[in-house]
């Protein structure tokens, strides 16, 4: 990687700078191990900033955080269990720069159980904005540390995975490696079934909770809306809460 103009220009001060300015001005980098291959992982004084895949990672980070990037030697304590596990948990994330709404969608991303997906639609409700569904997309499209935050979590209501920063293909890997029943939610979605309910606790949730996973067959219903599920005398599970997709 060829030296950052702004560091050369900082080495060639007559004095050291302040304790603490180059952190404050640059982003550290390593390359790591990842769920779907080597990661390069950029981050700061704030947190991790920025998660990519492949080629092109200096010149992307650059274009996007207009920061110089400097070569560190460990990854930020927590980056790789939160890689291996999926859940990070007490990882500290740099999100400054997006927008309140960007930055609302991701933490709304975030409670995503491991293993469970919510649609774009619940996303949108939960963050106050039912009717941004397409926003709600661009947001997560733009989302600077996937797999961290898991924004692989979120699909289309009708079965599809959709899109992902590092590919559908690479999007389904994840979410089947996480426990995802894939192949059972499109069986359902075929048969315009997107909510699955327990006659025996009277919950309503979406087939991936679960607390869904845990209905028998014998005491398992499905529905095609919540509204249809509260007509048959269901309440809304309060882990998933499916009525945010109504």
């Amino acid at each position: 990687m060829n030296q950052d103009p702004l560091l050369a220009g900082l080495a060639a001060l007559a004095a050291d700078p302040p304790e603490g300015l180059l952190d404050r001005i640059a982003a550290r980098w390593v390359r790591v191990p990842g769920p779907i291959g080597e990661l390069a992982v950029a981050f700061t004084d704030q947190g991790v900033a920025y998660v990519h895949e492949g080629d092109g990672f200096a010149e992307a980070f650059r274009k996007r955080f207009a920061r110089p990037l400097l070569p560190a030697a460990r990854p930020p304590a927590g980056l790789l269990p939160a890689l291996r596990t999926g859940r990070p948990s007490g990882l500290r994330l740099d999100l400054r720069g997006m927008s309140d709404f960007q930055r609302e969608v991701l933490e709304a991303a975030r409670t995503i159980p491991r293993g469970e997906v919510r649609p774009y639609a619940w996303i949108a409700e939960r963050v106050g904005r039912p009717r941004a569904v397409r926003a709600v997309g661009t947001a997560l499209a733009r989302n600077p540390v996937p797999l961290l935050i898991p924004c692989h979590r979120v699909t289309r209501s009708d079965g599809v995975v959709g899109e992902y920063v590092f590919g559908p293909a690479a999007k389904e890997r994840l979410l089947l490696a996480e426990g995802a029943d894939l192949e059972r939610v499109r069986e359902l979605a075929g048969r315009r079934v997107f909510y699955l309910a327990s006659d025996t606790t009277g919950v309503v949730c979406f087939p991936t909770c679960h607390n869904a996973r845990r209905i028998t067959p014998r005491h398992r219903h499905g529905f095609r809306s919540v509204a249809q599920a509260r007509a048959a005398g269901y309440r809304p599970c309060r882990t998933c809460e499916p009525a945010r997709a109504a």
